[in-house]
């Protein structure tokens, strides 16, 4: 069977990328399937990809293949490499090869294993929306040569199209977790208020110093409130309801005058 026009092929590649958006989206799992169609599309060796964490600060990598993975761990291990440049300044890196001084003065460990794993140059390019880099792609040639403009451009294009919804389920997961983080808020707010409201009654007090109560027994203990607040109303901590105010004691009649 003939092999398929890349202009064919390119088109399935979008579709294939696009389907993998629906459901239960794996950032990995998308970035490893555009680093495979860089592959056949961009006709190299393997290609890499370095996706930026803002939490931790420390890239994950994936990759076309066991090689390239590997390669790329490492360059996270020692801050080498196209991508970690491409992280750093979220500039496109020009195809270089391997075995020119500048590459070994550039990233001398991560070019050793380089030429070990069998590539010649290497090129790479921002995953970038506007002025956000979300992460970076790497392509890698076995042969002679550094990748020409043409594999290039198309790289950049694909990098440029994956980092869209890259950065929109970023955007996602923000909004979910402050959902919940305001819902959390708002369930702490509705036990402390019920918990107020039961002391007070029980205990005969104000609301307000049932909840400086609350908030002192909290503290001495360093816990929440809301945590003292749950087990006000299900009975179960040191400010129970079942442990009611001791009455004053009534004041004993003054004894009559001589």
């Amino acid at each position: 069977m003939p092999e398929q026009p890349r202009e064919e092929r390119l088109a399935a590649a979008f579709v294939e990328l696009a389907t993998t958006l629906t459901g239960d989206f794996d950032d990995i799992h998308f970035l490893r399937t555009l680093s495979e169609r860089c592959v056949d599309l961009l006709d190299i060796a393997a290609a890499g990809v370095a996706l930026a964490v803002p939490r931790d600060g420390r890239a994950q990598v994936t990759g076309s293949d066991a090689r390239v993975r590997s390669l790329e761990r490492n360059g996270v291990d020692w801050g080498e490499g196209p991508c970690q440049d491409c992280l750093r300044t979220g500039n496109p890196s020009e195809g270089i090869a391997l075995d020119h001084p500048a590459a070994s003065a550039a990233w001398p460990r991560f070019t050793h294993r380089a030429r070990r794993l069998g590539f010649h140059s290497v090129a790479a390019t921002p995953l970038r929306v506007r002025d956000e880099v979300v992460g970076a792609l790497s392509f890698f040639l076995d042969g002679p040569g550094t990748p020409d403009p043409g594999q290039l451009r198309l790289g950049r294009a694909l990098a440029d199209f994956a980092a869209i919804p890259i950065l929109q389920q970023r955007e996602l997961r923000r909004q979910m977790r402050l959902t919940e983080q305001l819902e959390t808020a708002l369930e702490s707010r509705i036990l402390v208020e019920q918990a107020k409201g039961a002391l007070a009654q029980r205990r005969r007090i104000t609301v307000d110093e049932a909840f400086a109560l609350l908030r002192d027994h909290a503290r001495s203990r360093r816990r929440r409130i809301s945590a003292v607040a749950r087990e006000v109303l299900d009975g179960t901590g040191e400010l129970s309801l079942s442990e009611p105010a001791e009455p004053a004691e009534p004041a004993e009649p003054a004894e009559p005058a001589d």
